[in-house]
């Protein structure tokens, strides 16, 4: 019995490891304050960090709003290759016509982060936190501390 049951789930590892991308178009549009990323491009799916959790999204996802987090963001084009990039916050929406729009506030491509300047960013960020003389000073400053510590696990990855 046992080994019948080993049979059929090892039978179905491969379709399970699989990941089966919808043909329907995407329409995908990133851009930060900057810099247009994409606007209107078809791809196949995103994966974001969020508030509510890290998600991915396909074509005909359901209809959403969400708050970026700090980290990075995963972009599976049409030609299935993919991009990364570290976003600092902004919003994501997802509409009925399974068009999807990214508003960072900051963001850039994980291969140009410099991994030296953003470890000087975080250690600045540190020692504002700990100068922090009043509450409000402090919760911004522990603010930019997740932005920079997220900021360097991006780059090093990239």
């Amino acid at each position: 019995m046992f080994a019948r049951a080993a049979s059929t789930l090892v039978r179905q590892v491969p379709r399970m490891g699989a990941r089966a991308y919808s043909d329907a178009p995407m329409a995908f549009t990133f851009a930060s304050q900057n810099q247009v990323f994409y606007n209107s491009a078809n791809v196949r799916q995103v994966d974001v960090p969020s508030f509510s959790g890290s998600f991915g999204i396909l074509p005909a996802h359901v209809p959403s709003l969400a708050v970026l987090k700090p980290g990075v963001m995963t972009v599976f084009e049409g030609d299935g290759s993919t991009k990364k990039f570290f976003v600092s916050s902004g919003i994501v929406t997802i509409n009925e016509d399974s068009s999807v729009q990214i508003l960072a506030e900051e963001a850039a491509g994980v291969e140009d982060l410099d991994l030296a300047s953003a470890r000087d960013i975080l250690s600045k960020a540190q020692s504002e936190a700990n100068a922090a003389s009043t509450e409000e000073a402090k919760a911004a400053a522990l603010i930019a501390v997740e932005v920079a510590e997220e900021l360097v696990k991006a780059a090093e990855s990239g």
